[in-house]
């Protein structure tokens, strides 16, 4: 934006204060020709009349070389309309500095010149408008006809009908009478057609251009009536309307034309009847002869284009409500789609009434599609929109959603109602059908959402049952009411995602550290680092209720990070004291494979500077499995920079021998659900003693996770396992809390008293996975 001092605005305040000018003069012309100027007969003096004429002249081009200087993307079109203004101020004064004797008779000399200024006035209206923007062309061509139509079948009517009184027998005298007046005309309709079809916009600028010509029109009409009485006759009112009649037209000109917005729109069905009617007063009451004619001929076109308006309009119509009906109509079920139903339910839910929204996806229908072809695929899908909606109460409406999933909207908000109605649409769809030669029956997933009070929008239902029937599939229940308790993606969950963001930067989160003792001294070796959350509010949070909102919510990087440099530095803290204490650090799979995290892991030992081999990387076997390559990789650049490898929660997922045998792998950690049990369960125990046989051959260390009281303790220590780690020796305790702790435990008979702080809990899942 141009600021007050700059260059641009003091030009634009240069042409504006000309135009001032130019108006004044005007003004100031009108006085003096009132005042001193008119003689008897009310013309001007000579003299007068060429001063007026050129000093108006003088400004108005002035403006016009101005703003062709100073805006060089408009010098086509203002240069078309400056050479119009020369013209037709070189023919004014060529026809006032004549002999007045003979001008009466047609041609007179400078009439040339005014026809020519025309072309110029034409082409700056042509290039001076924008493109007219598609979409609506037919339409927008017969508005502006009706529009110009119209328009020009009034002026005819009323500037039109005195000249048949002075040129009673018509003729070439009545045609040159027109000729000025009517070409202004044809260009103010001009202006109005480009503003109809949207290749001018509706401003101050076009009503400055119409009002100019109009004017225009009447100034020419006057002089011409003044032609029957002999010479010419310039009265002061006929030269004001000239001068005031181009500065209205040059006025735009000097100023740049707003933007096109939008499409054309097309004319009010009120204009459409006006005009109509207009056009058929007018042709009842035309005049006889040439006026007539011209008269007729405007409203005639008029009429002509109002009609096909109509049917345009009517076609139109016709098509939007087909329109209408397939933007809310499923193509190929016939049934209603998915704006139709959340329409539906939007509606139920503005009028308070019960809603209960069913969302049904097929089961095995990718396959079915796959192995048949689409084709066999849509056949499926009419079947099903035909046998469910037979099915159905009249009460209940069904649309497809999309894909092979269906919406199912009852007004009516009982859970066991509708679950009834869910297993009712499942024993329909189970009944085979035969598609393309083979019977096939279709299993139905359903998720039910009722609406509740607070929903204001039908996609609240359709999302929550949308996760009811991805429930359903999980559980593989075939129907599932939704359940907030399910919801990832819950309100409450939400809100707990921000929690955890402002927790992560304002460091709320901490770690716990849990001792891991050697079975055969007794003594503490090291412990396991698991994160908690002490929330302001709800207290201490474990693991497993935010870790999943931390992966939903892409936090899972920074919170490994943060456990990971807290970690670190505690371990430099007690080996700093002389405890050198191994600290143990879950890393989930998609973090350790993403490959960020471990180079921030050196980074931090390395800042510390505390050996390497004080830090132990827990990983899970799922990590093998989502790319094996990959991790063995960088399993073995976690041993080249001298950290240990534990298997965690071992005998709970995918576990091979390979992987123990390839990878650099220092200790398993059998899971607790084995450990734990092996006192009650001779499958537990059998399980744990082979896997410790096992990892002695490899010449690996085991851990004994889960060891929660005396009996489970003296059973693993029997089978051999090397370290104890469990609520039996200690929960997991603050970094504060550890060297006391580890001095009290090291150095019997101390009595160890535990300070509980968290909720004994059967598992604690991984910090940072």
């Amino acid at each position: 934006m141009a600021s007050p001092s700059s260059p641009r605005t003091h030009r634009t305040t240069l042409v504006r204060n000309l135009g001032f000018v130019g108006w004044g003069v005007i003004g100031l012309s009108a006085v003096m020709g009132v005042t001193y100027g008119v003689a008897a007969n009310g013309s001007l003096n000579e003299a007068m009349l060429v001063a007026i004429i050129s000093t108006f002249f003088v400004i108005a081009i002035l403006r016009l070389l101005l703003v062709m200087a100073w805006s060089p993307q408009r010098r086509v079109s203002v240069g078309a309309l400056t050479i119009g203004v020369v013209l037709w101020g070189a023919g004014s004064i060529a026809l006032n500095s004549s002999d007045p004797s003979a001008q009466t008779s047609f041609p007179a000399p400078g009439e040339w010149l005014f026809l020519a200024s025309y072309v110029g006035m034409a082409a700056f209206l042509v290039l001076d408008s924008g493109s007219r923007r598609r979409g609506r062309a037919a339409t927008a061509w017969l508005d502006a006809v009706i529009l110009c139509g119209g328009a020009a079948t009034l002026a005819s009517a009323l500037l039109l009908t005195p000249f048949s009184e002075f040129y009673p027998d018509g003729g070439v005298p009545l045609l040159v009478a027109l000729t000025y007046p009517m070409i202004d005309l044809a260009l103010a309709l001009v202006v109005i057609a480009q503003a109809a079809m949207a290749a001018r916009a509706w401003s101050w600028r076009t009503l400055s251009l119409a009002i100019g010509f109009v004017l225009l029109a009447v100034a020419d009409s006057s002089l011409v009536l003044h032609l029957t009485s002999g010479p010419y006759a310039f009265s002061i009112t006929v030269i004001v309307m000239w001068a005031a009649s181009l500065m209205f037209i040059t006025d735009p000109a000097c100023s740049p034309p707003p933007p096109l917005t939008g499409i054309s729109r097309p004319l009010p069905s009120g204009f459409l009847v006006a005009s109509f009617l207009l056009c058929i007063a007018l042709l009842s009451a035309r005049p006889e002869g040439m006026t007539g004619f011209l008269i007729a001929l405007p409203a005639i076109i008029t009429l002509v284009a109002t009609g096909a308006r109509l049917a345009v309009a009517l076609r139109e119509s016709q098509a939007a409500a087909e329109a209408f009906h397939l933007a809310r109509t499923d193509d190929l079920t016939g049934l209603p789609n998915r704006r139709a139903a959340l329409r539906l339910v939007d509606q139920l839910i503005r009028d308070k009434q019960p809603v209960g929204f069913m969302l049904l996806g097929l089961d095995g229908f990718k396959e079915v599609n796959d192995t048949l072809g689409h084709s066999a695929g849509d056949t499926l899908l009419m079947m099903v929109a035909l046998r469910v909606r037979d099915s159905l109460p009249s009460s209940v409406s069904m649309a497809r959603i999309g894909g092979d999933e269906f919406a199912i909207v009852a007004q009516d908000d009982d859970p066991l109602a509708l679950l009834e109605l869910a297993q009712g649409i499942r024993r329909t769809l189970l009944a085979p059908a035969r598609i393309d030669g083979l019977d096939l029956a279709m299993s139905a997933l359903l998720g039910i959402a009722i609406s509740e009070p607070q929903d204001t929008r039908a996609v609240d239902l359709l999302r929550r049952a949308d996760i009811a029937m991805f429930e359903a599939k999980v559980s593989r229940s075939g129907a599932l009411l939704y359940s907030s308790d399910r919801d990832e993606f819950s309100r409450e969950r939400l809100q707990m995602g921000e929690e955890l963001r402002r927790a992560l930067k304002e460091g709320i989160l901490t770690l716990r550290y849990q001792p891991k003792v050697d079975s055969l001294t007794n003594q503490v070796v090291g412990v396991e680092a698991l994160v908690r959350w002490d929330h302001p509010e709800r207290g201490t949070i474990v693991p497993m209720e935010f870790l999943p909102v931390a992966r939903r919510t892409g936090l899972m990087q920074g919170l490994s990070e943060a456990v990971v440099e807290q970690a670190v530095a505690a371990a430099k803290r007690w080996h700093d004291s002389g405890l050198a204490l191994n600290v143990a650090i879950n890393v989930a799979p998609p973090e350790l494979l993403a490959g960020q995290l471990m180079p921030i892991l050196y980074e931090a030992i390395a800042r510390a500077r505390i050996p390497a081999h004080l830090i132990t990387v827990e990983v899970t076997e799922e990590t093998f499995l989502a790319n094996p390559q990959k991790a063995r990789e960088i399993l073995l650049d976690v041993r080249n920079h001298g950290l240990k490898i534990s298997i965690d929660d071992y005998g709970t997922g995918f576990s091979s021998l390979a992987y123990l045998r390839d990878l650099p792998v220092s200790e398993l950690k059998m899971d607790r659900s084995f450990v734990a049990s092996v006192c009650v369960d001779d499958r537990s125990r059998l399980i744990v003693a082979s896997t410790i046989d096992m990892a002695h051959a490899l010449d690996l260390m085991v851990v004994a996770e889960g060891v929660e009281n005396a009996p489970v303790s003296a059973e693993v220590l029997a089978m051999g396992a090397d370290i104890l780690q469990g609520y039996h020796i200690s929960e997991p305790m603050r970094g504060e809390h550890v060297a006391a702790w580890v001095m009290a435990w090291n150095n019997p008979p101390a009595v160890v008293h535990i300070v509980h702080e968290d909720a004994r809990t059967s598992a604690d899942p991984q910090v940072a996975g």
